[in-house]
């Protein structure tokens, strides 16, 4: 169940560097979640940290990426391994 941001977001800033998986970024009008990214903090927190700051609560479930918490850890499986995959060959890319 990757996480979206709803055009309830008032561009606080405070989401983007709280998320561990890099998956929070600037849209064309309000900040988007990658839902490739997005492991609702599994295996970082036991809570979704964007949730967490959100002054707004303008972050739901997005309908369209549903996941079981074991397709959540797997994806985070998957980005640590792709991150460490990154760091070992220097940060170079073939």
């Amino acid at each position: 169940m990757a996480l979206m941001i709803t055009d309830e977001c008032i561009n606080c800033d405070v989401c983007e560097p709280e998320c561990p998986n890099d998956a929070i970024s600037m849209g064309l009008e309000i900040y988007v979640i990658d839902p490739s990214k997005c492991t609702e903090c599994v295996g970082h927190f036991d809570e979704p940290q964007c949730r967490q700051v959100c002054p707004v609560e303008c972050i739901p479930i997005n309908p369209e990426h549903l996941e079981t918490p074991a397709q959540l850890l797997e994806k985070y499986r998957a980005l640590q391994a792709a991150k460490d995959s990154h760091a070992s060959d220097g940060g170079t890319t073939a």
